[in-house]
């Protein structure tokens, strides 16, 4: 059985920045870095506002496309979904919430605040037809196929010599 892994090539320079960081409390990322490394904003203190970009799956059935978002602690109220011009986008915002305000957090990997993710859709879908359910910090996204989108059999019928003569007296010089 194959394990896929989820590769960051940047985790490496981020984790050399927070130590940098640690290190001294004058260091600063320059805006320019922060931007290329997708923060949004500069860690201050325990402000941990990154940027983050929950995972998400797509997969498609003969009648429609489904798209599955890992989203835990995030709330459904929190969520905001829209399709603009075959534009599918899932928008919302993880809290950040420390149980006390004497909790000293030694480590923070999980990512808070806001995130957004856009999926270019198909033409062919029933935009008026998309559901969405929310369980257990996954979040389905249903998006039916229009029924020209959907694979037509074409029946094979003996008789290839018809539609030769039928095209062969199309094309006859009169």
């Amino acid at each position: 059985m194959t394990t896929m892994m989820r590769w960051d090539p940047f985790q490496d320079l981020r984790s050399a920045q927070d130590e940098m960081a640690q290190m001294s409390p004058m260091t600063q990322m320059s805006p320019m870095l922060a931007h290329a490394l997708g923060l949004h904003a500069q860690p201050q203190g325990n402000d941990r506002a990154t940027a983050w970009a929950p995972a998400l799956d797509i997969s498609e059935r003969k009648d429609a496309y489904l798209v599955t978002v890992e989203l835990p602690g995030v709330e459904p109220d929190d969520l905001q979904i829209t399709l603009e011009d075959g534009l599918l986008t899932i928008q919302g915002e993880r809290q950040f919430t420390s149980e006390s305000s004497e909790q000293q957090f030694h480590r923070v990997e999980r990512r808070y605040g806001a995130f957004r993710r856009s999926i270019t859709l198909p033409a062919q879908v029933q935009a008026e037809q998309i559901e969405a359910s929310f369980d257990n910090g996954v979040l389905q996204i249903m998006v039916p196929k229009a029924e020209e989108a959907k694979p037509k059999r074409i029946q094979v019928r003996p008789g290839r010599a018809e539609i030769l003569a039928a095209s062969s007296e199309d094309t006859t010089p009169s």
